[in-house]
């Protein structure tokens, strides 16, 4: 890859935030790409960060609100990635409080009940067994699983007939 001037990074780096949200650890990577020194890695995060092109919080917020919502994915599944992009444990926790339980059971309802269309099993526990995976696999924690899953939930996933 073509090493950069610590000018050039700054432009194409600014570009980039314009367009959209990215979090500090991103942008440092793509330096690290570029082979531009620490030094010049540090002052051009700094002027980022001071010009409000970079803001891990405001990356979190928006990070969350679209893996919530658009691709349904559950606290865990979404702390995790917040972890890999090396996110602080105070911002993470803070704005993953912001989402209540019942924006998750919003999201969690329907997702299981058209997975349970295409699930078989011999009997119920082994459907709800496959059911429970697969919500744990979409970082759902196992409290708000069984909350769907309860048979005396008025909104409960079985089949309505």
């Amino acid at each position: 890859m073509k090493q950069k001037t610590e000018q050039e990074a700054y432009l194409t780096l600014a570009a980039l935030c314009a367009q959209a949200e990215h979090c500090q650890w991103e942008m440092q990577e793509k330096m690290r790409r570029w082979e531009l020194s620490d030094e010049s890695q540090a002052r051009v995060m700094q002027r980022l960060i001071k010009e409000r092109f970079v803001d891990d919080e405001r990356y979190a917020r928006a990070f969350v609100k679209d893996k919530v919502r658009y691709n349904k994915w559950g606290r865990r599944k979404v702390e995790q990635a917040l972890w890999m992009k090396h996110i602080d444990d105070d911002i993470r926790s803070r704005v993953l409080d912001e989402v209540d339980d019942e924006e998750y059971l919003s999201i969690l309802r329907p997702l299981l009940k058209q997975k349970r269309k295409s699930v078989k099993g011999a009997n119920d526990y082994e459907v709800n067994q496959k059911l429970a995976r697969f919500a744990i696999g979409r970082g759902f924690t196992y409290d708000l699983i069984r909350q769907c899953m309860d048979v005396e939930d008025d909104l409960c996933i079985e089949d309505e007939g």
